[in-house]
């Protein structure tokens, strides 16, 4: 026998179509003789009905809460320019790497063609992603700060701690099928935590 997998309003990852959704309905199919569906697909406003195998949930990204780390920019030599041939670069003769690893690898680089295409905007991208876990701290601090108590802070502090939480959201829900519970059915897996 089936049995429902997701719930009406719950946002969800289509993954054959490749975008988030909301279950607008859950439609059972019944079979006569029997008590519970045979069969639940689900309604997400994208034109046809779906299978639970097709949807997966947001479920908290573990590796978040993980220490970051200290992101830095490294300059790299462009094996491929003379520092001459590059002189409208900010660097010439190099391109910054972003390290996330104390062991100076791992991380972003960019292809040399796409950094000359662009240099000023792939050095503003590098200097913005070097300092991402620095904005994210303080978007969670702002949120935990004011959740503490949301009716004594200003709107505009609920406001920015509102859009702070989906941002961090954004960055923290990934994508994952049911989890099996303990009594071996599928449920739902635990999302990120309501705050402001």
């Amino acid at each position: 026998m089936a049995r429902a997998q997701f719930q009406k309003g719950q946002k969800v990852w289509v993954e054959s179509v490749g975008a988030w959704a909301q279950v607008e309905k859950v439609l059972p199919v019944w079979a006569k003789g029997f008590d519970e569906p045979v069969r639940i697909t689900y309604e997400v406003g994208l034109g046809r009905e779906f299978q639970a195998a097709e949807l997966q949930l947001p479920a908290e990204d573990n590796a978040g809460d993980a220490a970051l780390g200290d992101w830095r920019i490294l300059r790299a030599r462009n094996k491929w320019q003379e520092p001459a041939d590059c002189a409208h670069h900010p660097f010439p003769g190099s391109y910054p790497v972003v390290v996330t690893d104390k062991a100076d690898w791992g991380g972003w680089r960019v292809p040399g063609a796409e950094y000359d295409r662009d240099p000023e905007r792939i050095e503003f991208q590098s200097r913005l992603i070097a300092a991402a876990p620095d904005l994210m701290e303080l978007a969670r601090e702002l949120v935990e700060t004011v959740s503490e108590s949301p009716d004594d802070a200003p709107p505009e502090s609920l406001r920015l701690a509102r859009r702070a939480r989906d941002v961090l959201r954004q960055i923290t829900d990934v994508t994952a099928s049911p989890a099996l519970s303990a009594e071996g059915q599928r449920g739902p897996m635990p999302t990120s935590g309501e705050a402001a």
